[in-house]
C-alpha cells in the first residue's frame, strides 16, 4: 500500500486515479459528517451548488431531510443547519437524509468521487480509517485535504498524518514502503510534533482562528478529538455516503 498526500484538491494528478480516495476536512465537514452518522443520518448527499442542494432535497420528505449549508463558516439561510458536528443528535438527525454543502470539503469529494473506492476522514474516526485499509488493502491511496479556498490547512495535514502514524504502528510496513511521496513524510512529521496538542495547533491554524473569531470555540474542541468514532462514511454512488 502507497499512501500519497495532497494538501488540496487542486494537487492530485488529473491523469489517474487510485484504487482509494480519502477526503480529509477536519474543520469541520468530514468530522461533521461522521457526526451526522454517529447520531442516525440515514444517507449524507452532497453538493458544490446551494441552488442544486435545495432542488434535491424538495424531492425528499420534509421529515426525513436535513439541509446542512455553510459559506465562510457559517450557516447559509434557507438551512436547517450549518457545517457542525455538535449540530447533530439521535433526536434531530436519526433517520433523516442530510443534504449538505460546505465551502471545502464537498467540493473535495467532488474531486476524486471517480476512484473506485472514497472515503472520508478525520481525527475523531482515524482508528476507523487505518481499520478499514488495512482490512482490504487498496494498492495506492491518496490521502486529500480540502484546504481553505484552494490554500493549504494545518488540520487536515495533520489527519493525513495521523492515519499514516497509526498504519506504520498497526502493521509491519516502513516508512518508506508507505510513504508514496514527499507531502507523505512532512504530514507525518507534522503529527508527530503536534500530536499531544492537536487542538492547540487548531487554535493555530487560519481556518481556526477564523472560526475562533465566530465563536466556534467547541467545534474546535469537538474536532480535535482522536479516534473517538467507529465510522467511515463511505461513497455509495457518486454524491452519496452512507456509513460503512
Amino acid at each position: 500500500m502507497k499512501l500519497f498526500v495532497y494538501h488540496t484538491p487542486e494537487e492530485t494528478p488529473d491523469d489517474t486515479v487510485p484504487d482509494c480516495a480519502i477526503a480529509i476536512d477536519v474543520l469541520r465537514a468530514t468530522t461533521t459528517m461522521a457526526a451526522a452518522f454517529a447520531a442516525g443520518a440515514e444517507a449524507i448527499e452532497v453538493f458544490s451548488d446551494i441552488d442544486a442542494l435545495i432542488d434535491a432535497s424538495n424531492r425528499w420528505p420534509a421529515e426525513k431531510r436535513l439541509r446542512a449549508g455553510e459559506r465562510g463558516g457559517q450557516r447559509v439561510d434557507g438551512c436547517d443547519l450549518g457545517n457542525s458536528p455538535l449540530d447533530h443528535a439521535p433526536d434531530r438527525t436519526a433517520g433523516r437524509r442530510l443534504f449538505m454543502s460546505t465551502t471545502n470539503g464537498t467540493r473535495c469529494l467532488q474531486r476524486i468521487q471517480a476512484a473506485p473506492q472514497v472515503l472520508t476522514a478525520a481525527l475523531v474516526t482515524r482508528q476507523a480509517v487505518v481499520k478499514a485499509l488495512i482490512d482490504r488493502p487498496p494498492a495506492t491511496v491518496w490521502l486529500v485535504g480540502s484546504g481553505w479556498e484552494g490554500s493549504y490547512s494545518l488540520e487536515d495535514t495533520v489527519c493525513a498524518g495521523a492515519i499514516l502514524h497509526q498504519l506504520l504502528t498497526d502493521t509491519t510496513g516502513s516508512l518508506k514502503e508507505l510513504a508514496g511521496n514527499d507531502a507523505a513524510v512532512a504530514a507525518l512529521s507534522l503529527y508527530v510534533d503536534w500530536q499531544d496538542r492537536l487542538l492547540e495547533l487548531m487554535q493555530a491554524a487560519t481556518h481556526g482562528q477564523r472560526l475562533l473569531r465566530l465563536d466556534n470555540h467547541a467545534d474546535l474542541e469537538y474536532c480535535a478529538q482522536l479516534d473517538t468514532l467507529d465510522i467511515v462514511p463511505r461513497q455509495q454512488q457518486p454524491g452519496v455516503l452512507v456509513k460503512a
